[in-house]
């Protein structure tokens, strides 16, 4: 069935700013207005001369609905931030800063952060259930081709994964996928992912690495790749291959370019984007604006992170 929420329907029900911040409001205080900073009740509107359109009469602070979320500090129009949530969320291979500067009508740096702010509200919870039935794990890198690199910048150490930064990812047979970053890919490295994403006991199905031994409570099955086997029954790795092919394809033909310090949130975009594809576009936009509640991250932050 054919989506009803594109960008003419997204329009149509937020053509201003005030639609835009009721929208936000709305999601996030469904009992009414709480203060942000003490979880006061007793609330006031304030008039057009106010620094902000709400006081708490408890600790006496002004705030919006930006306070504690990802757009806290921003002095983009609400609409734009909506806006640019739709385009990041919808968009199954991502957009750039260019790009995304030029349907704003900002500048390209401004799109860049304000691209960050938004996949830092991607990030995987911490919290999160281990996964259970069957689970695929499987590891990828990122990075530039060697071939692609001046002559002076090429590592001559070797092929394939030399000088890209290697991305684990797990995936239910549900289609849930987790991935992140690593600093290698060893038995100790991917020991601790599986233990720390999968419950003991699941069905956990690997290629044939040597560095995936050890798995001891687990049930552990491998395809041997090497052989040319890639489905034995049950036992595959095609699911979290996709996520890979989706990945690759957003960063060779959208990004071009991803730093090992912004790695991480690109994954995660990927990763929370995949994970809500069977949704419709308007629910998988709420459940993305809902993530960005109670997120922070300031310029700041964002430059002078490790």
């Amino acid at each position: 069935m054919k989506d009803d929420f594109d960008i003419f329907a997204f329009f149509k029900e937020y053509p201003t700013e005030e639609a835009a911040r009721k929208y936000f409001e709305n999601l996030r205080w469904k009992d009414g207005v709480r203060c942000p900073y003490c979880g006061g009740v007793h609330i006031a509107e304030c008039s057009g001369k106010a620094p902000m359109p709400y006081h708490c009469r408890d600790c006496r602070k002004y705030f919006s609905v930006r306070v504690g979320t990802i757009m806290q500090g921003s002095k983009l129009p609400l609409q734009k931030w909506l806006l640019a949530t739709y385009i990041l969320t919808t968009s199954k291979k991502g957009v750039s800063s260019v790009r995304l500067a030029e349907i704003l009508g900002t500048t390209q740096k401004t799109a860049w952060f304000l691209a960050h702010r938004i996949r830092e509200s991607y990030k995987q919870s911490e919290a999160a259930p281990k996964f259970t039935g069957a689970v695929e794990v499987d590891e990828t890198y990122v990075g530039g081709k060697e071939r692609n690199k001046h002559a002076s910048k090429k590592l001559r150490a070797g092929r394939g994964a030399v000088g890209k930064t290697p991305v684990v990812g797990l995936c239910t047979r549900d289609g849930e996928v987790r991935a992140f970053p690593v600093t290698e890919v060893n038995t100790e490295t991917l020991s601790r992912a599986i233990r720390s994403n999968v419950a003991a006991g699941t069905a956990v199905y690997t290629d044939q690495l040597r560095a995936y031994r050890g798995l001891k409570e687990f049930t552990h099955l491998r395809v041997i790749h090497s052989a040319g086997e890639y489905v034995n029954g049950e036992v595959y790795t095609n699911s979290i291959e996709s996520f890979w092919a989706i990945l690759k394809r957003g960063h060779y033909g959208t990004y071009h370019f991803w730093s090992v310090k912004h790695l991480a949130r690109y994954v995660n975009e990927f990763t929370a984007r995949f994970n809500v594809r069977h949704f419709p576009a308007r629910e998988r936009v709420r459940v993305m604006v809902e993530r960005g509640f109670g997120q922070r991250l300031t310029y700041g932050e964002l430059t002078h992170a490790a």
